[in-house]
């Protein structure tokens, strides 16, 4: 006849590790919940990001018809355009983006040498288009951080850091402002009368 300290033993052990397997499995399945949100998110900025690319050649269109003498900098933000839509990875669209923003700025800077060009109002409803964009993306780079730091910070918290990396968890990256981003937002507006 069996030992009851030793069956009351073996049920505390089996409901030890039931306990601990339920733990593991609502773990992996909060994991994968929060990286599938920094995946979404992530989508959604490819989405702004998109319409963005989309609205590029017509406004450099317009500003060609007023400032045709200007080829390189079409050129450069053709290049931009380009390499901001063959970016795949986090890091990479970041720095793609960046550079796309550079040459957008130099495009801007051009059309402020043509006052007719300010002046049109298809050009001014480009430009509010692409500054509206641009607040949706910066709206949609701040959810994705959010996410990515809400899953970061999920696979390093004990007691998922144990077992996370096993089951395929890695640190997902965040849509990063690169040093000019950082310094213009930085950077308080000028004000002048």
């Amino acid at each position: 006849m069996p030992d009851t300290a030793t069956e009351s033993a073996m049920i505390y052990i089996l409901v030890a590790l039931a306990l601990l397997a339920l733990y593991v499995l609502f773990g992996y399945n909060r994991l994968v919940a929060l990286r599938q949100a920094w995946k979404r998110a992530f989508a959604d900025i490819d989405v702004q990001l998109k319409q963005r690319h989309d609205l590029i050649p017509n406004l450099v269109e317009t500003v060609k018809g007023y400032a045709a003498h200007e080829s390189g900098v079409f050129t450069q933000v053709a290049e931009a355009r380009a390499g901001a839509m063959r970016a795949t990875g986090v890091a990479e669209k970041a720095a793609a983006e960046s550079a796309l923003s550079g040459a957008l700025g130099n495009l801007f800077a051009v059309a402020e040498s043509y006052p007719q060009l300010k002046a049109n109002e298809n050009f001014k409803s480009l430009q509010d288009e692409l500054a509206d964009i641009e607040n949706k993306i910066a709206a949609a780079r701040r959810f994705l951080n959010n996410a990515v730091a809400e899953y970061n910070t999920a696979i390093q918290q004990f007691p998922a850091a144990l077992f996370a990396r096993s089951f395929g968890f890695a640190e997902g990256q965040m849509f990063a402002l690169d040093e000019a981003e950082k310094a213009e937002t930085k950077a308080p507006p000028k004000v002048s009368f």
